[in-house]
């Protein structure tokens, strides 16, 4: 399979914190930059955040101080560490991979933040 796969979505109240997860294969993960986006059904996809294979990181100002992303380069594995929750991040995340090739998305995972 070459699509990443995330996990770690759920139901969390305000002001809590998940972490989600994305495996990715090894022929897209190696050497790219991967990315953190997120849609609310109805509305346009909104990117969230990035990093490069150096570890590099960039985030939409909306969850900067809230949300980290970081990589495994050993494991192929990218994180969200998403703190201080909002019902506004209410989404499907999903994974992608930046390659020459084009990019590869997820199939997405939802988290829902609600009292």
């Amino acid at each position: 399979q070459v699509q990443p796969v995330e996990s770690g979505g759920g139901l969390v109240q305000p002001g809590g914190s998940l972490r989600l997860s994305c495996a990715a294969s090894r022929s897209i993960f190696n050497g790219y930059a991967m990315r953190w986006y997120r849609q609310v059904p109805g509305k346009e996809r909104q990117w969230v955040a990035s990093i490069t294979p150096g570890g590099y990181t960039d985030y939409a100002d909306f969850v900067k101080g809230r949300f980290t992303i970081s990589r495994d380069n050993a494991r192929n594995m990218v994180y969200l560490q998403m703190n201080t929750l909002k019902p506004d991040d209410t989404a499907v995340y999903y994974c992608t991979a930046s390659t020459p090739r084009g990019d590869y998305w997820g199939q997405g995972t939802q988290v829902t933040v609600s009292s």
